[in-house]
């Protein structure tokens, strides 16, 4: 991954960012939420203290997925009924790049869906409704109304200051995942799968109390 170097239009600190595609980042000194436009840095606002993390990923954590390694270079954090969850913001060894949800010791790996396809109201959502992508039948399980609380590290877009927004979660037959995420105005559709912990292989873990 080729890197860059910027400084922070607020307090003037070096930037570096590990993946060149970035969009969004914030300054380790300052907390300026900064959004890139090419080489310039826009100062957009101010992050907010993320709520402690029960989990064992970090960013720079390492892992596989597909055969192919990757590094941890951001988060996104969501606050909802049965406490918080976390999108982890993968780059590979190709420089593309991933997510992986962490929630409630359950875990999956997904990807932007590049192409655009037609997607339902969320109006118009029942559980037990089947859609089919990429030829794959997905039944959607449940819905959940989220509260964006914060990121940190790098992230492939801007995204900040959102309230509470809609994701609609699927599955296939054989352990395969969708969501549909509806914090944007054009509903935006991720394909994945459910992994376990152990199949990633990570290293770089965050250690704490309690944690094994």
């Amino acid at each position: 991954m080729s890197q860059r170097i910027a400084n922070c239009p607020n307090c003037g600190a070096q930037i570096r960012f590990r993946w060149s595609s970035a969009v969004q980042t914030a300054c380790e000194y300052c907390r300026s939420i900064l959004v890139r436009h090419d080489v310039d840095l826009e100062r957009v606002g101010v992050i907010a203290d993320l709520p402690p993390s029960s989990s064992a990923i970090q960013i720079a954590t390492e892992g596989v997925y597909g055969h192919k390694p990757f590094v941890v270079l951001g988060r996104v954090m969501y606050e909802y009924d049965l406490g918080y969850w976390n999108e982890w913001h993968l780059v590979f060894s190709d420089s593309s790049s991933g997510w992986l949800s962490d929630a409630q010791a359950e875990y999956a790996v997904s990807f932007l869906k590049p192409e655009p396809v037609p997607l339902p109201p969320a109006a118009t959502l029942q559980p037990g409704q089947r859609f089919q992508w990429n030829g794959v039948a997905y039944e959607l399980i449940s819905m959940t109304h989220a509260r964006y609380r914060g990121f940190e590290g790098e992230l492939p877009f801007e995204y900040r200051g959102r309230d509470e927004s809609l994701f609609a979660d699927l599955r296939s037959a054989d352990s395969r995942f969708a969501t549909i995420d509806y914090s944007e105005a054009d509903p935006l559709l991720f394909l994945g799968e459910m992994v376990d912990f152990e199949e990633l292989r990570l290293r770089n873990l965050r250690r704490f109390e309690g944690w094994s």
